[in-house]
């Protein structure tokens, strides 16, 4: 769904890099007390986390299909993977622990598809 609005909303970049942290805030607000209510680290009734990582995978990239498609698997695959230091990141509690992995998560991806773009011109 986030793939999907990142592509129809007419973001400029400031407006989504507002977006995004609102999106984060209001995360790790949400995030936190849903943890608390349910009573489980991370549940995965809570998917906020997953928006705001999507969004920082296109922070400063133009949002055409190829881009968001290339970020948006970049960015699950990094979320599966959880290279250094999201991995480390789930130990912390609350909100922070619940976003922090996916804002890692996301910004890797954003590197990869902005070096990808610098060296080689892919994806357009």
């Amino acid at each position: 769904m986030a793939l999907v609005g990142l592509a129809f909303i007419p973001f400029t970049t400031f407006s989504l890099i507002v977006a995004t942290a609102a999106v984060t805030a209001v995360g790790l607000w949400a995030s936190g007390r849903v943890e608390r209510m349910v009573g489980r680290k991370d549940p995965g009734v809570i998917v906020i986390d997953e928006v705001a990582g999507m969004m920082v995978s296109v922070l400063f990239l133009p949002r055409t299909w190829p881009v968001l498609l290339t970020a948006f698997f970049l960015f699950r695959l990094f979320d599966v993977w959880k290279p250094f230091p999201a991995r480390q990141s789930q130990v912390i509690t609350g909100g922070v622990g619940v976003m922090i992995d996916d804002l890692i998560a996301g910004a890797y991806a954003l590197a990869v598809v902005a070096a990808a773009r610098l060296a080689f011109g892919i994806p357009a």
